[in-house]
């Protein structure tokens, strides 16, 4: 009988209770799944003031009602709660603290538009709590599963003597990067309040870059084992292209990284079972699609043809998702008489550029300046193409919903996005376009291919069902890290 095992995840948001990216997603899927194959698996998160009408009543955590977490010289008060997350038995623990998380924002202050300032303070006092928690012993873990940058000072912690004493016997720490462009880059000071010492504060062997503290580094050169969202992303992670100056810290530790695809939460993103779209539909059934289509044009008060290619775009309008790109073919893009629905936020200069498109072509082109969850899966089920033209992308999941809905996904063939969509080069399997060459030449191309295979709707109903009959569901990741976590205990610690 499979060995059944006790997990923390550590994370700094989580969908439903609080969610900025595809981070949120993977920590309300994942613990979940976990727990469907008999694990017993808690979370931790912060106890955002945007969170409170989510949790309802939690519940005090025997203990840990009210206790101290020290930041350098000074000692900040903390509170720990208990509930669960939203439809789901997984219990997690929330940490309180009126200096770091009493805002109206998790990463960003809503009045000004800027990170927080004292981020570096705010996830490391997020980070020594939880290990308070653990030393209280409320609930004893095998694993701990930290999950980017925020939480990498707890594999550092775990395995430091004068931060580890206290720790369960036999504790092994598990380190997923979800995406390496963000590293957690502070002065060298915050070393010292983090409680590190000078052999620790070296960029040979300890938690520094160019002499200042790195968390990203510090949970990559600590944990047990390091996870990355997909396997072709855990490759190109170790090349100077893709590595953000960690190529050399993962490549020396190549023999502990496994990249594990994320899986898709099919219990939100359905179609045969999805309250925000105006029709059901599936494989089976799949005549509510249209009604998808006509509905999604009529919501948008765009003029487009109901029989021309309809293609949506759900993003941060950043150019590490191919805004650059996109900007320069835009126009070209239009040529091919297709209509574009685009939802998402970002950088202002993607905000200006897609805003004179759509005034250049009224009714073709819908711009949605916003964060719309309806909106999100109405673009999904109503649109006949999603297109991505990612820099890199780590894992990716709007790939994966597309599929699910029957929205065949243009891709540039990085990360996940490579490991997840089979160009149509290989026509009898394919589900969705691919190009390799970041450029808007290339991107022109893939989506003039996809118009041109639209065109025959024999072979584009094909494409469809076999995208549809795609399986990334939870339940197969799942069991890949249990096995990682199996050989993670097996591991001698250094």
């Amino acid at each position: 009988m499979e060995r059944k095992l006790s997990i923390l995840m550590v994370a700094a948001e989580a969908h439903p209770l609080a969610k900025v990216g595809g981070l949120a997603d993977v920590m309300g899927a994942l613990p979940q799944a976990l727990r469907d194959q008999g694990h017993d698996v808690r979370l931790a998160l912060p106890f955002y003031k945007t969170m409170r009408e989510k949790v309802g009543t939690p519940e005090k955590v025997k203990g840990a009602e009210l206790f101290d977490v020290a930041l350098g010289d000074r000692t900040y008060p903390a509170r720990a709660w208990k509930t669960r997350l939203p439809k789901s038995k997984v219990e997690v623990y929330l940490i309180e603290s009126s200096d770091f998380f009493d805002r109206d924002g998790i990463y960003v202050d809503g009045a000004t538009g800027e990170p927080y300032q004292d981020d570096a303070d705010r996830f490391t006092f997020f980070s020594r709590a939880v290990l308070r928690l653990v030393k209280l012993g409320d609930f004893e873990p095998n694993i701990i599963h930290c999950h980017d940058h925020q939480t990498g000072f707890i594999p550092a912690w775990s395995k430091y003597p004068p931060t580890a004493a206290g720790l369960p016997k036999g504790l092994r720490t598990v380190f997923t990067i979800h995406n390496l462009a963000y590293q957690g880059d502070h002065p060298r000071e915050l070393g010292y309040r983090a409680g590190f010492g000078e052999e620790m504060l070296t960029d040979e062997a300890g938690i520094t870059v160019g002499g200042r503290v790195n968390m990203m580094k510090a949970g990559i050169a600590s944990a047990d084992t390091i996870t990355a969202v997909s396997p072709t992303y855990a490759k190109e992670i170790q090349t100077p292209e893709f590595g953000y100056g960690l190529e050399g810290v993962l490549k020396a530790r190549s023999n502990d990284l496994v990249g594990i695809l994320n899986g898709a939460d099919y219990g939100v993103w359905d179609p045969e079972h999805d309250d925000l779209i105006p029709s059901k539909f599936s494989m089976r059934k799949p005549h509510g699609k249209q009604k998808c289509k006509w509905h999604l044009l009529g919501r948008l008060n765009m003029t487009t043809s109901p029989e021309a290619p309809l293609v949506g775009i759900v993003s941060r309008l950043v150019a590490q998702k191919g805004f650059d790109i996109l900007s320069q073919a835009f126009d070209r893009l239009m040529d091919l008489g297709v209509g574009f629905v685009i939802l998402g936020l970002g950088e202002k200069r993607y905000h200006k550029v897609l805003t004179e498109a759509a005034v250049r072509f009224p009714g073709r082109v819908s711009l949605n300046l916003a964060f719309d969850e309806q909106l999100a899966h109405q673009i999904e089920a109503g649109c006949d193409m999603f297109l991505m033209p990612s820099r890199y992308e780590p894992c990716g999941l709007n790939q994966m919903y597309s599929m699910k809905y029957g929205t065949i996904p243009i891709v540039r063939a990085t990360g996940g996005l490579a490991d997840t969509v089979i160009d149509y080069e290989n026509a009898e399997e394919s589900t969705g376009f691919a190009f390799h060459e970041y450029s808007a030449d290339a991107l022109y191309g893939a989506v003039e291919r996809a118009c041109e295979v639209f065109g025959d709707k024999e072979i584009w109903a094909g494409m469809v069902q076999r995208a549809m009959a795609q399986d990334f569901s939870w339940k197969r990741a799942a069991s890949t890290y249990t096995d990682v976590y199996l050989e993670t205990l097996k591991k001698q610690r250094a």
